[in-house]
């Protein structure tokens, strides 16, 4: 007899329907299973087997074919198990077939016919929705994972008993697992920017950075509140769309990062990768495919503290990522595609000591200090629009500060200037001036006739190259919106100018 069932596997984010089918015939009593199978996979014939014998449903011994379809798709994981058991029950005719027509089932079996949680619930659901199934069975540690998607019914199920005895009834007349009332609103649960003492310069650098969606790099010694700067940038940041919150809940679920009290990403990331981090850890792939840093901090923040200490390979495959929005993995058995729409943060010290420019403190040799920089890389720092300075705190600053404002406030001022950038780029490819292309730039950064002026005599005194001219007037643009200004005056060009101060004697050559 043959019999079929669902299932769905994993392609980047994105979930891809399986076919199981299930052939029963006489011949030498054997279990086989086809379909380009990695070896987790050949193994569930023996985890259905027995989980079948221990949930007490009798085999009788007969030649078992079972094969996943798209053959030239390979497949991974465990997930597959739920979905073989019950093609070979229906086929020996424990109940109807045409009841595993209308779902998609999911989960990992064990021995003793207990399933168990897998990674991607989310994907996979989505993608049972998009294909008109009308229900889907997973792991009940999965279940508000699926809950979360609307418009098709969901159970949650603990043993393999638990579904025969629903199959052997309607599904439409099951008793569904009733939708939990999830809290998907922003927490803000990142530190304030009240902690931040003195360093106004740094914090307006960063507000530029956030409304525009620049990426920005703080220099500074040891101790002068880079890395606290770092961690409340995603507190300033919008509150994510519903639509956000649904594609970095994909990339977590496929990462096996989502459970019971988190089963869906409501706060922007914020991820902070040691210095040692390999390349395919940093971007994504490996052997099995797996989203890397800067896709997790989609939508957040990438901070990349310490950074001339990164490997320099690591650093370079970045460049894509950041200019792009995207990873792209390519294997000989597929490519898989993973968003990374993260805002880089980097911090640094001005040397390998610290405390570069102080000579009462520097240790450092001029060698030293050019080695230090030179690991960083022009086309890196060409993808960072704005560096600013971090500098040593006194103590009144400390005890005194009256410049002290909080996230909120901060935020209040991110949101208006990025809610006129989606407003002014409504008919365009992009939302935000980091993304603007040569073209937008032309169109919407057009400068005053002084601030033009202003311009090209730093062009000319500074050496620009075109990708620093054009990240000059993105950040100008931000700043007009952030004053809620439609021109580009000369005040916004030349803080502008001054965000472009990398630690240049320090690097070989003009870095702009």
């Amino acid at each position: 007899m043959f019999c079929e069932s669902y299932c769905a596997a994993i392609q980047g984010i994105e979930g891809c329907i399986i076919q199981v089918e299930a052939d029963v015939s006489d011949g030498l009593p054997c279990f086989s299973m086809v379909g380009f199978l990695a070896s987790e996979v050949k193994e569930a014939k023996e985890r259905v087997r027995i989980a079948l014998r221990n949930s007490g449903y009798r085999i009788p011994p007969k030649k078992i074919t079972v094969n996943l379809s798209p053959a030239d798709f390979r497949k991974e994981g465990t997930g597959y198990d739920l979905a073989i058991a019950t093609a070979v029950l229906a086929a020996f005719g424990y109940f109807p077939e045409e009841y595993l027509q209308k779902g998609l089932l999911l989960g990992e079996l064990s021995l003793d016919g207990q399933i168990k949680g897998i990674n991607g619930v989310l994907p996979m659901v989505y993608t049972a929705l998009e294909h008109g199934f009308s229900y889907c069975i997973v792991p009940m540690e999965n279940l508000i994972e699926a809950q979360i998607v609307e418009g098709i019914r969901v159970m949650g199920v603990r043993t393999l008993s638990e579904v025969v005895q629903c199959m052997q009834e309607s599904p439409d007349t099951w008793n569904y697992s009733r939708r939990e009332q999830l809290d998907v609103q922003q927490k803000n649960n990142t530190p304030d920017f009240t902690d931040i003492r003195g360093q106004a310069v740094v914090k307006r650098a960063v507000e530029v950075a956030v409304a525009g969606r620049h990426n920005i790099l703080m220099v500074g010694p040891p101790g002068s509140g880079k890395t606290m700067i770092a961690r409340r940038i995603p507190g300033i940041m919008p509150p994510l769309t519903f639509e956000e919150q649904m594609e970095i809940s994909k990339i977590y679920s496929v990462s096996g990062l989502l459970d019971e009290k988190q089963p869906v990403v409501t706060d922007r990331p914020f991820r902070s990768p040691h210095h040692t981090v390999p390349q395919t850890a940093l971007v994504g792939g490996g052997r099995y495919p797996k989203p890397g840093e800067c896709s997790l901090s989609s939508g957040g923040v990438l901070f990349l503290d310490e950074l001339p200490e990164f490997q320099r390979q690591s650093l370079e495959v970045l460049r894509q990522p950041l200019e792009e929005g995207y990873v792209t993995v390519s294997r000989l058995e597929g490519t898989y595609r993973y968003p990374a729409k993260c805002q880089l943060v980097a911090a640094a010290n001005p040397c390998l000591c610290g405390f570069y420019p102080d000579q009462k403190r520097c240790t450092c040799t001029p060698a030293q200090i050019h080695r230090y920089f030179g690991k960083i890389s022009r086309p890196i720092l060409d993808r960072i629009d704005i560096c600013t300075e971090t500098v040593s705190l006194e103590y009144r600053e400390l005890e005194n500060d009256t410049t002290v404002e909080s996230t909120a406030v901060i935020r209040e001022r991110v949101v208006r200037a990025q809610d006129v950038q989606k407003e002014r780029y409504r008919k365009e490819s992009y939302q935000y001036n980091g993304e603007l292309s040569t073209q937008g730039i032309k169109k919407f950064c057009i400068p005053e006739p002084d601030a033009a002026e202003y311009l090209q005599e730093i062009f000319v005194k500074k050496s620009l190259t075109a990708r620093g001219y054009h990240k000059i007037l993105k950040v100008a643009r931000s700043i007009a919106d952030l004053d809620g200004s439609e021109r580009i005056t000369l005040r916004h060009v030349s803080e502008a100018v001054c965000y472009r101060n990398f630690p240049q004697e320090n690097i070989s050559g003009s870095i702009y």
